[in-house]
């Protein structure tokens, strides 16, 4: 794409062939798409039903076996004609257990290698989403997805498929053994083992269905409900709002809890009706024999094992009304899994990425022929589903040793361009290149170690304070890091934390100041140590004399690093090599600072404001209404706090 084609689609919007993958991908049907995932682990799986079939297989050749040698022991026959009997006994009994325990290992470590797996993939898609596409989900509700629900789909391998296998081929042995030694007492199991085996589990379902939906979506309902009560308390204390979100999450936890009566109710029937099938095939099986025996067809040794097998059998099903019940459940919590997985991703990573590759400089293209240069040309972007440009025809350069401020009003655009340059946010028109290279055909990870973000609201996770740091740079000493803490202006404060280093934040770095939680971001920049660095308000949540300080470092120190500083402020300024002025997505004027001021436009007017209140608080946005008449207008949204 050339520089000069600003209206035809960039790489052809991202976005929108986001949207046909996605849509593409969402037709697949929820477990069917979880059985292609656990397809690596077929074999475990199988192996597993094996040995849950030969454990139940051996209960019911234990009972056999064990009715024919006490009904032929009430005979007193010579001891060598028990001794196979006996022989049997123990071997069915030790066969079970062990069978029994081989089948948890090996069907649990096929399950869980399916859910690290499934997870992996989760987190992986959450990463693409991240950050325009997350808001599309809450985040309590998104936290019961790759928990809750995750957990949930493992049991399709574990509590649902492999009891109607065993049922199937266990049974059947079964019924045939019955057959064998009386073909009614066989019947009788057969119709019996249908009805506990079929007609139960099917009337579990239907009586499920409904609830189990209902059961995925109540849970994360009340996960957000609980996690918005927690992370918001301060907010809702002071504005009285709290006992109004309690409702809110005890509301949610009845509807839970209702669910889950419910599910009970349900089981209880299902266990009830298996019950009465099985004490009707043993007391069918019964009446049976005993005419047997009295006809005459039957040896009565026989007879107590043709009454005690029918109740072994029924283990077999008895599991199956309540595996009912978790495919309904797993159907659900599966939907909502690839609900996210199938989500479209805003950024689509390019097929095949283009490596970046410095090219020799021409007249056209002043920029090539030096590495890490990322030129904008005619850039046009916009949010989906919006009509007006966020951003309109855009054009800038960076390069290391190059410093560049960009300053406007709140809505502006900042923080999309900020968006775009990071390929958080798709371009459709213009060019956004990279040594020459559409950012668009590179690797995102691969493009994001040359040009690196701090933003007015980075994450502090709950860990030490070096380990906070190190995300940046793993192997980075605590003398580098020490210096780094130099640089912002946090090392007086890091020597006097009680374990240095070492100690803990708190979660979101609770134990911060919100200036301090900033510095700690800035850290985190200059320590991985990007050829570009984007600047969002670096100065957020500080006081206006350190800000001014901490900007003026970032700006002299590293010479080599090309800076874009994203600010509403615009003391210091006079220290970059040129100043854009955004105004609803467009550069209305460019220049150095004082080149700017002399021209006596929007930019001076900004100054004179931003001097005015000298010796006070800046104004927010630095002079929020027009040039004219200075009317507030509402902010534009951004990519950081789209309602999706």
């Amino acid at each position: 794409m050339s520089g000069e084609d600003t209206h035809a689609p960039a790489a052809g919007d991202p976005l929108a062939a986001g949207a046909r993958a996605g849509g593409q991908r969402a037709a697949r049907a929820p477990l069917r798409a979880t059985l292609e995932l656990s397809r690596p682990a077929a074999r475990r799986l199988a192996l597993a039903t094996a040995l849950g079939a030969g454990a139940l297989a051996a209960a019911i050749g234990l009972i056999a076996t064990s009715a024919w040698l006490i009904s032929r022991s009430a005979q007193r026959p010579q001891e060598s004609a028990v001794a196979l009997a006996i022989v049997g006994v123990q071997f069915f009994a030790l066969a079970r257990g062990l069978l029994r325990y081989a089948e948890r290992l090996v069907g649990h470590d096929a399950a869980f290698r399916v859910l690290a797996e499934l997870r992996v993939r989760v987190y992986e898609q959450l990463e693409r989403l991240a950050p325009l596409g997350l808001p599309t989900f809450r985040s309590g509700d998104l936290l019961a997805r790759l928990v809750g629900d995750v957990e949930q789909v493992q049991d399709l391998l574990v509590r649902v498929l492999p009891p109607f296998a065993i049922a199937l081929v266990v049974g059947a042995l079964t019924v045939g053994l019955l057959a064998w030694m009386l073909p009614a007492a066989g019947l009788i199991l057969l119709l019996a083992l249908l009805l506990a085996g079929v007609l139960v589990p099917w009337l579990t379902g239907r009586l499920a269905a409904r609830a189990e939906a209902r059961q995925a979506v109540a849970r994360g309902e009340m996960t957000a409900a609980v996690v918005d009560l927690i992370e918001g308390a301060p907010e809702l204390a002071v504005n009285g709002a709290t006992a109004r979100q309690l409702q809110r999450a005890l509301a949610a936890d009845a509807e839970l809890t209702d669910v889950a009566s419910a599910a009970a109710r349900t089981a209880g029937v299902g266990q009830g009706l298996t019950s009465l099938c099985a004490g009707l095939a043993m007391w069918g099986g019964l009446v049976a024999g005993v005419a047997a025996v009295r006809a005459g067809s039957l040896d009565g040794v026989l007879l107590a094992g043709i009454a005690l097998v029918p109740l072994v059998a029924f283990e077999l099903v008895a599991p199956l009304p309540a595996a009912t019940q978790t495919l309904a459940a797993v159907r659900r919590s599966a939907a909502r899994v690839f609900d996210v997985m199938d989500a479209p991703a805003p950024i689509q990573e390019p097929a095949s990425p283009r490596p970046r590759a410095v090219q020799a400089a021409d007249a056209a293209h002043p920029a090539q022929g030096r590495a890490n240069v990322l030129c904008v040309r005619g850039l046009h972007s916009r949010y989906a589903g919006a009509g007006d440009w966020a951003l309109a025809g855009v054009d800038l350069e960076l390069a290391p040793g190059r410093r560049v401020a960009v300053v406007g009003s709140s809505g502006a655009g900042k923080s999309t361009l900020a968006g775009v340059l990071l390929r958080f946010l798709p371009y459709q028109r213009g060019s956004v290149a990279l040594d020459g290279v559409e950012i668009a055909e590179l690797d995102g990870e691969d493009y994001r170690r040359v040009i690196g973000l701090v933003t007015q609201d980075a994450h502090v996770f709950d860990n030490t304070l070096a380990e906070n740091l190190r995300l940046a740079r793993r192997q980075a000493s605590d003398e580098e890091l020490l210096a780094v803490l130099a640089q912002v202006r946090l090392l007086a404060w890091a020597e006097r934390l009680p374990a240095g280093l070492q100690t803990e934040l708190g979660e979101r770095g609770a134990r911060m100041s919100g200036g301090q939680r900033q510095r700690l971001a800035i850290a985190r920049a200059l320590l991985a140590d990007f050829p570009l660095l984007v600047l969002d308000e670096p100065g957020e949540h500080l006081d206006t004399e350190t800000a001014d300080a901490i900007v003026a470092d970032l700006l002299a120190g590293a010479p080599e690093r090309g800076t874009l500083l994203i600010t509403h402020r615009l003391s210091g300024l006079a220290e970059v090599d040129e100043v854009l002025v955004l105004e609803r997505g467009a550069v209305i004027e460019r220049g150095t600072h004082a080149a700017l001021l002399a021209q006596g436009g929007r930019y001076a007017a900004l100054w004179e404001r931003e001097r005015a209140y000298a010796g006070g608080a800046a104004p927010i946005g630095a002079g929020g209404g027009s040039a004219a008449g200075g009317a507030l207008r509402r902010p534009r949204k951004t990519w950081k706090d789209q309602p999706w």
